[in-house]
């Protein structure tokens, strides 16, 4: 009956192996999305070659794009990086930055400065 020394190595091996299982599934499936991104790439170029043919073949011309990227494709909400402390509170400190804001503490500082200066030149004695 040696409860001190028996299970912690089981454990820890256990919590490792689940990392590296874990690891090992996000590496699958981003994989599998690099695969079925290039999939319908492919696809998206036959799609245009055959376009093309039938533009060449009735002497259709390609409208022309103004802006021509790439989408940019929104990441799997699932598989997004977690915003540190430091992110959060930059992103709460743009929000505080909107023109209303802006307005509101100018106006602030505006009261205080003559608030400061009358105090300043009223004293009671």
């Amino acid at each position: 009956m040696n409860f001190l020394g028996g299970d912690g190595g089981d454990d820890e091996n256990d919590k490792e192996k689940e990392e590296e299982a874990e690891r090992e599934r996000q590496e699958a499936i981003r994989e599998a999305e690099e695969r079925r991104k290039e999939k319908h790439r492919k696809m998206e170029e036959e799609r245009e070659k055959m376009r093309q043919e039938i533009r060449d073949k009735y002497n259709i011309k390609k409208k022309e794009e103004v802006v021509e990227q790439a989408p940019q494709e929104e990441p799997n909400p699932l598989m997004r990086k977690k915003k540190t402390p430091e992110e959060l509170a930059a992103e709460a400190e743009q929000e505080d930055l909107d023109d209303f804001t802006k307005l509101k503490n100018s106006i602030e500082t505006q009261v205080n400065e003559i608030k400061t200066q009358i105090e300043g030149k009223c004293s009671l004695q």
